[in-house]
C-alpha cells in the first residue's frame, strides 16, 4: 500500500469496510512517529463506499488503561486506503484526560496515495518506529545494489526497511524528468538483462520479485573514436567483434584470438556458477565440489588484471591501448538490453517488487547516523530525528559516507584503514543532459559513443575523454516527438568545482559544457550547437547532493597497480551487524556489478539471519583467510 503520509500513524487495512458499522468506538494505545503514546477513542465515520480499513491498531501497538494517559493527542496524518485510491475518510479522534473529565475534539483528514510512484511504498500493516517494530534488515539508499540486497533477503522472508534520502529510488540508476524529456541520471549502458546463463542478475532479480521489463537489443554495445582516427564498433555478436578488430590489426590477429580465448575461459567459469556471497564458506565448498576446474580457474585469475593478461599475447601498443579503454567478455553473451521506459524503471520494478513482498520502502528518508550499542550496528536515525531499529544494517552509500559521515571517523575498523590506504575515491563526473532537434543526427547512429581526440594519456585525465548515450536512437518515446536525447559524461575532480561564488560556479559550468559539446560537434555531429532546444549540466557538486556520494565519486580506485580485484572489500564490515553494499564493494562499478553485490551481500545477511545455513566455525575461518588476502593487495 501506499500513503501520502511521510509519517502515517500505523493502522492494518485488512478488513473490508462493510463488515464494519458506519460507528464503532475503540480505545488504544499507538505510537506517534517520535515514540509518544497515544491514546484515543475512535469515532469512524466513512465517506466513501468501498473504503478498505479496519482501524485496529496494528499488532505492534500495545494497550493501556484510559486512567493511566495524560498527554495530549498530537495531530499526523494517518495513511490509510488502497493503493492508487483517491478515497478520503475523515475521523473523529478524542483524546481523553486522566480521569475521564473532559475531551479535546480533533479532526484528521486521512486521503490515499494517488500515485504509487510518487511518495511512500509500505507493505501496508505499519512503518516501525522508535518503540514499534524492529525489522530484520535496514537498508540505507534504494541504487541498485541496495535494491537487489532488499528484495533477495525479502523473497528469503526477511521483513526489509529501505531508506531512500530522494522522492524516486534508484540512486545513479534512477530518472528524472524535464521538459517532456525523461533523462537516464546515470549510465544508459545494461548489462545482465540476458535470458541465458547464471550473470543475467537484472533479469533475476526482477523475477524473483514478479516483476519483468520489457528490453530493446542494442546492436552496438559502444561506438570507440580513438587517437589516430581508430574507429571500432563493439558489436553485439562477438564473431563480428572480433572480426573487426583483426581488421585493424591484422598482424595481431593471434594475439587477439588468445588474449579474448582467455577472457572467454574466465567468463564461461563464472557462468556457471550459482552467484552467492564469497564470504559464505557453506556456498563456496559446495560450488567448488560440483565445479572445481571452473572455481580453480577464477582463482587462478581473480589476483590478475585484463591489462596485464592481454600483453602476454599481444604488443601493439595502441591494441593494448583500446584494451585498457573497454569492457570485455560479458556484453556478447546476452547482449546490451536498453529498457523500455529508461534505466529508471528497473529500479522503479524493484522498489514495488520489494514491497509485494511484504517489505516497505520510505521516500525523504536522510539517514545521518548509525546507531551502534555495544559494538552492535542495530538502528539508523533520520535528519529529522526518528530512528528505525532493525537486526542488520546495509548502507548503500559509498565506504566513505558510510564511515565518515554515518559513522564517527575515530572508531574507524581497522579493516577501513586498510582500504582507504589501499585505494582512492574515483573522480566524479561532468554530465549534461541535452535535447535536441532529431534531424541533426545521421541516420543509423549508434546509441553509444565513446570519445578520446587526441592522445592515449588522456584517458584517465579530467575531461579527458567523453561518454555519450543517445537512448532515444532505442527507446523514442523518451523525448517529444522529433526530438533526441543525449546524455554526456566526462570524469571532473569535485576539487575543480569548490570555492567558486554562485555566478562563477554557473559560469564555469556553461563554460567547460560548451567546450564539450563542441568537441562532440567536430568530431561527430556537426551543426549540434544550433540543435540544442534543452541543456542541464551537473558538476560533482550536484552528483554529491542529491546522490549522497562524497565528492561525488563513483567508488574506489587502487592507489597502486592493483593486484585484480583482491584489494576490493566485500560486504561485511568489522562492525557486527553492518554491511555495506554497493560500487565501493567487491567486484566495483557498473550496474551489473553492484547487481552481483546486492546478491552476496543478501546471501551473506541471510545466513547470519538464519535464513540461510551457515557454520560460525567455517565463517570466523573464511573470514580471516579473506581478510589475510586483503593486505597482500
Amino acid at each position: 500500500m501506499a500513503t501520502s503520509a511521510l509519517n502515517p500513524l500505523s493502522f492494518n487495512t485488512a478488513a473490508k469496510r462493510s463488515s464494519w458499522p458506519t460507528s464503532k468506538k475503540f480505545k488504544s494505545l499507538l505510537f506517534s512517529p517520535d515514540g509518544i503514546p497515544v491514546i484515543m477513542s475512535c469515532k469512524m465515520g466513512i465517506l466513501n463506499s468501498g473504503f478498505y480499513s479496519s482501524l485496529l491498531p496494528s499488532s505492534s501497538c500495545k494497550m493501556i488503561p484510559l486512567s493511566s494517559f495524560n498527554h495530549r493527542l498530537r495531530q499526523y496524518p494517518l495513511g490509510l486506503g488502497t493503493s492508487g485510491s483517491h478515497q478520503s475518510g475523515q475521523f473523529d479522534l478524542s483524546g481523553v484526560s486522566k480521569g475521564g473529565k473532559g475531551k479535546r475534539r480533533s479532526f484528521v483528514y486521512v486521503k490515499s496515495l494517488v500515485d504509487v510512484d510518487k511518495v511512500v511504498e509500505s507493505s501496508g500493516s505499519f512503518v516501525g518506529f522508535e518503540g514499534s517494530r524492529t525489522y530484520d534488515a535496514i537498508v540505507i539508499g534504494s541504487g541498485i545494489g541496495g535494491l537487489v540486497a532488499a528484495t533477495q533477503l525479502a523473497v528469503k522472508g526477511a521483513k526489509v526497511l529501505v531508506l531512500e534520502k530522494y522522492v524516486i529510488p534508484g540512486g545513479s540508476s534512477g530518472f528524472y524528468e524535464r521538459d517532456g524529456y525523461k533523462f537516464d541520471v546515470g549510465s544508459s549502458v545494461m548489462f545482465g538483462f540476458s535470458d541465458k546463463g547464471n550473470l543475467n542478475l537484472i533479469t533475476q532479480a526482477l523475477a524473483a520479485v514478479g516483476c519483468k521489463i520489457d528490453v530493446i537489443p542494442d546492436p552496438t554495445t559502444v561506438h570507440f573514436h580513438l587517437p589516430d582516427d581508430l574507429s571500432v564498433q563493439v558489436h553485439r555478436e562477438y564473431s563480428d567483434f572480433v572480426a573487426e578488430i583483426v581488421h585493424k590489426f591484422p598482424h595481431e590477429k593471434e594475439g587477439i584470438l588468445n588474449f579474448y580465448g582467455e577472457c572467454w575461459k574466465i567468463f564461461n567459469s563464472l557462468d556457471s556458477l550459482e552467484l552467492k556471497s564469497l564470504e559464505e564458506p557453506i556456498y563456496l565448498f559446495g560450488q567448488f565440489f560440483k565445479k572445481p576446474i571452473e572455481c580453480l580457474t577464477l582463482a587462478y585469475y581473480l589476483p590478475q588484471n585484463a591489462g596485464d593478461i592481454a600483453r602476454k599475447f599481444i604488443k601493439d601498443p595502441q591494441l593494448l591501448s583500446f584494451i585498457d579503454a573497454e569492457v570485455l567478455c560479458d556484453r556478447h553473451f546476452g547482449g546490451i538490453n536498453y529498457p523500455v521506459g529508461g534505466v529508471g524503471e528497473i529500479a522503479k520494478s524493484l522498489a514495488k517488487g520489494l514491497v509485494k513482498k511484504g517489505s516497505e520502502i520510505l521516500y525523504k528518508a536522510n539517514v545521518t547516523n548509525i546507531i551502534v550499542n555495544n559494538g552492535k550496528a542495530v538502528g539508523v536515525k533520520l535528519s529529522d530525528g526518528r530512528k528505525f531499529y532493525a537486526r542488520t544494517i546495509i548502507s548503500n552509500a559509498t565506504r566513505w559516507d558510510t564511515f565518515g559521515k554515518l559513522l564517527e571517523k575515530k572508531n574507524l575498523p581497522k579493516e577501513e584503514e586498510n582500504f582507504q590506504k589501499a585505494y582512492v575515491k574515483a573522480p566524479s563526473f561532468l554530465s549534461i543532459h541535452v535535447g535536441i532537434k532529431a534531424e541533426i543526427l545521421p541516420p543509423d547512429t549508434d546509441c553509444h559513443h565513446f570519445v578520446l581526440e587526441d592522445d592515449w594519456k588522456n584517458l584517465e585525465n579530467s575531461y579527458g575523454s567523453i561518454f555519450l548515450s543517445i537512448p532515444t536512437v532505442l527507446d523514442s518515446s523518451l523525448a517529444p516527438e522529433g526530438r533526441h536525447i543525449l546524455h554526456i559524461f566526462t570524469t571532473s575532480s569535485i576539487e575543480d568545482w569548490e570555492g567558486l561564488s554562485r555566478k562563477d560556479y554557473e559560469a564555469k559550468k556553461e563554460l567547460v559544457a560548451d567546450k564539450i559539446i563542441t568537441r562532440l560537434e567536430k568530431k561527430l555531429f556537426p551543426g549540434l550547437k544550433s540543435a540544442i532546444v534543452f541543456k542541464e549540466v551537473g558538476t560533482p557538486k550536484t552528483h554529491r547532493r542529491y546522490l549522497a556520494r562524497d565528492s561525488g565519486t563513483y567508488g574506489p580506485m587502487p592507489r597502486n597497480t592493483p593486484k585484480g580485484l583482491l584489494g576490493m572489500p566485500f560486504n561485511t564490515t568489522g562492525i557486527d551487524g553492518l554491511y555495506c553494499v554497493g560500487d565501493s564493494c567487491f567486484p566495483g562499478q557498473g550496474v551489473i556489478a553492484v547487481a552481483f553485490s546486492g546478491v552476496m551481500c543478501a546471501h551473506r545477511v541471510g545466513a547470519d539471519l538464519g535464513l540461510e545455513r551457515k557454520s560460525p566455525v567455517l565463517d570466523a575461518a573464511l573470514l580471516r583467510l579473506l581478510g589475510w588476502l586483503r593486505t597482500l593487495a
